[in-house]
């Protein structure tokens, strides 16, 4: 039986002023609570702190970061030394910023760090910081799903891959990614189990209801994302589309819309969008149906009609191939989410107009 230390595990969770405040303090939360919380909570005799985490920046100087939470930084990159773990949370980045041109201290900091031997773990955007510093090529990584355009343009030598919840770099196990913005709670878990024990990651999870985000990625992302180019002709297929991608041969008709050759028109959307165009098709399609699974009881092969699918069979096996899941499984995630955020009759809240005084 393998015996767990019981001594403190420092982590390194680093904050800047594009960091999001609820995952940089919920991960400093969770961790903190590592060999006490559970034990307070049934009972037992107290604990004491298995990881514990502070918060570290390019500089000592009180901050504020996304939606300007205030972050007072306990310690210095230059002070850090070299720490068993380092955490980069989310970013408050845009879906084109890669960080390229900022924060060179911080990204020499990561670097030693990972050749001193620390592990280095990223929450959501937090990949895209590890990226510019160069630690991902010809690794694998994840990150948001609405990062994957950045990643293919800005760092087309990591090997990304926007489906699973948390993603292993290589052998050595030595950098871990996790994707969208609360997988935080699953690489807290992730963090918890891998220094400490799983027991105490199973505790952890059972006290702040974390969730495991088995099914990954995919059901969550958006597979229709505006590209900005300037090819008048495929903007005018893309508007079209939008509002015929149901009928029968819908690649065939857009081709007639746009009045190009198919060969040529297939060659400039794939150029100008990163996509083909069937793939388009199918996105807009699956797009809609998630929409009418969400909302209704309507069957899923009466969907697949409505999309424009003659063959219930195919709909099925693309529906699972691009989201992850069945129609039923993801109509069983969805829809209590959907229903949950309808109002309650005669008990809506009134609008406040906050740049009025009140009364």
């Amino acid at each position: 039986m393998r015996r767990i230390s019981t001594k403190a595990v420092y982590a390194m969770i680093l904050a800047l002023p594009e960091t999001a405040g609820s995952a940089l303090y919920g991960m400093v939360d969770v961790l903190a609570a590592t060999g006490t919380l559970w034990r307070e909570l049934i009972g037992e005799e107290p604990g004491h702190p298995l990881i514990r985490p502070r918060i570290v920046s390019p500089a000592r100087r009180p901050f504020r970061c996304g939606n300007g939470i205030p972050v007072r930084p306990e310690v210095t990159i230059d002070e850090a030394g070299r720490p068993a773990i380092v955490i980069v949370p989310e970013l408050w980045l845009a879906p084109t910023d890669d960080m390229r041109d900022r924060y060179e201290p911080v990204k020499d900091w990561l670097r030693r760090c990972h050749k001193s031997g620390s592990v280095v773990y990223s929450a959501c955007s937090g990949s895209v910081l590890l990226a510019a510093a160069g630690l991902l090529d010809g690794r694998e990584a994840t990150s948001h799903w609405g990062y994957e355009d950045l990643f293919r343009r800005s760092f087309p030598k990591v090997h990304f891959n926007a489906a699973p919840n948390l993603v292993i770099a290589d052998r050595t196990g030595r950098i871990v990614t996790a994707g969208g913005t609360t997988s935080w709670h699953d690489l807290a878990i992730h963090v918890i189990s891998r220094h400490c024990s799983p027991g105490e990651a199973l505790r952890i999870a059972k006290v702040y209801l974390l969730k495991w985000h088995g099914e990954g990625q995919l059901p969550y992302a958006s597979l229709i994302r505006r590209q900005p180019h300037a090819d008048s002709v495929v903007r005018k297929a893309e508007s079209w589309l939008a509002e015929h991608f149901r009928v029968p041969h819908a690649v065939a008709a857009a081709v007639r819309h746009c009045g190009i050759p198919e060969r040529s028109l297939k060659r400039r959307f794939t150029t100008a969008t990163g996509s083909t165009l069937i793939t388009y098709v199918q996105n807009l399609r699956i797009e809609e149906a998630k929409r009418l699974l969400e909302g209704d009881a309507t069957p899923a092969d009466t969907i697949a009609a409505l999309v424009g699918y003659e063959n219930p069979a195919f709909f099925r096996r693309l529906f699972k191939r691009v989201t992850g899941l069945t129609p039923g499984a993801y109509r069983r995630m969805f829809q209590p989410l959907n229903r949950a955020s309808m109002p309650i009759a005669g008990n809506l809240p009134m609008a406040v107009d906050v740049g009025s005084s009140p009364a």
